[in-house]
């Protein structure tokens, strides 16, 4: 691992005076459970460390609106286990359990895993050309081991897969993150947040350099709250990226039809993959099978496999369907890591 320093402010204002100017030298660390990882395997460098757990945005809080405000610094396994989440937003609490494993939980904040790096095999592998790492380099993947990549939303310069399952449920839940600089506050819709790659895949967020996430706002959601699903397929049970992963909510009314119709697929293109279109098929029909394939076929329009991958897309079209059928029988709340 390259030398680096360490600081650890107290306040809000001396990290956002810290790192105005200097913020290709400064990197904000919180759990640190992936940019850790990155450092000691030399993927990433970082001259100066500033440690943000001293700030004041650790906890979780319900909104005037009726939503719930979650603190970036929130680790995993609190959000997941709060009485408010696991009751107002079980697709979220089921998402977080279904990720990393507990001792990262334990440790990984709420806006770390936002910022965890959207990555494959060969963008740890130095030997190897990277787009993601450096710009201009190539990327290795197009052309070689393609199991874990993308099926979705892809470029010429980057292939690669969005890892989180806790953004796949922020995203069907439609959460704003709260940033902040020394140049003021703003808000960003969470479709708006993550980038699909184009031509420069090494950007993975629209957040600017020097912005500090300090909230992730979830609005009301009490009508999906019972006919919400996170499915999550992948290799072995535990410690492992999505295949593919389903995040579905229906609010089903008394006469049994779909009113309306939330969904987000993960480990399927650089960020978590939805269609307004695809879920507004979904509104005014009772459900059903045959409905729940159109939508997925919808969803999955332009999906290409590059190979070795092909099976994906099938598997996220069974996916979707089985996480709607689910969805259409009621919540069942996740207690460990395994909701397959």
């Amino acid at each position: 691992m390259n030398p680096f320093s360490y600081s650890h402010p107290d306040s809000l204002q001396a990290v956002l005076n810290s790192v105005a100017g200097n913020e290709g030298a400064i990197r904000f660390i919180a759990g640190g459970t992936n940019l850790l990882d990155l450092m000691k395997e030399g993927v990433m460098e970082a001259p100066h460390l500033l440690d943000i757990n001293g700030l004041p945005y650790n906890s979780i809080e319900a909104a005037p609106d009726g939503g719930l405000l979650l603190g970036a610094l929130a680790r995993n396994a609190d959000t997941a286990y709060h009485p408010l989440v696991r009751e107002r937003y079980p697709l979220l609490a089921n998402a977080i359990l279904a990720g990393a494993s507990p001792q990262l939980r334990n440790m990984a904040s709420n806006g770390g895993n936002l910022l965890q790096r959207t990555r494959c095999l060969y963008f740890y592998d130095l030997a190897t050309p990277c787009n993601k790492r450096r710009n201009g380099e190539g990327c290795s993947a197009i052309g070689g081991i393609t199991r874990q990549h993308a099926i979705l939303g892809a470029s010429e310069h980057c292939i690669a897969t969005h890892p989180s399952d806790m953004c796949v449920a922020l995203a069907a839940l439609e959460a704003v993150v709260h940033v902040e600089s020394a140049r003021g506050k703003r808000e960003i819709p969470f479709a708006a947040f993550h980038r699909l790659p184009k031509d420069r895949p090494d950007i993975d967020t629209s957040l600017a350099p020097d912005e500090l996430i300090t909230h992730i706002a979830l609005p009301p959601a009490d009508e999906y709250r019972a006919h919400s699903v996170y499915m999550k397929l992948r290799e072995r049970l535990s410690y492992a990226f999505a295949l593919v992963s389903v995040a579905a909510a229906l609010d089903i009314g008394a006469d049994g039809a779909i009113r309306s119709a939330r969904l987000a697929l993960g480990g399927v293109a650089h960020k978590p993959w939805r269609n307004a279109q695809a879920e507004a098929m979904l509104a005014g029909n009772r459900p059903d099978e045959a409905l729940f394939g159109d939508a997925a076929d919808f969803l999955l329009q332009g999906a290409v496999g590059q190979g070795a991958n092909d099976f994906k897309i099938p598997l996220a079209r069974n996916a979707i369907v089985r996480a709607l059928l689910a969805a259409t029988e009621g919540t069942a709340m996740n207690t460990g890591e395994n909701n397959d």
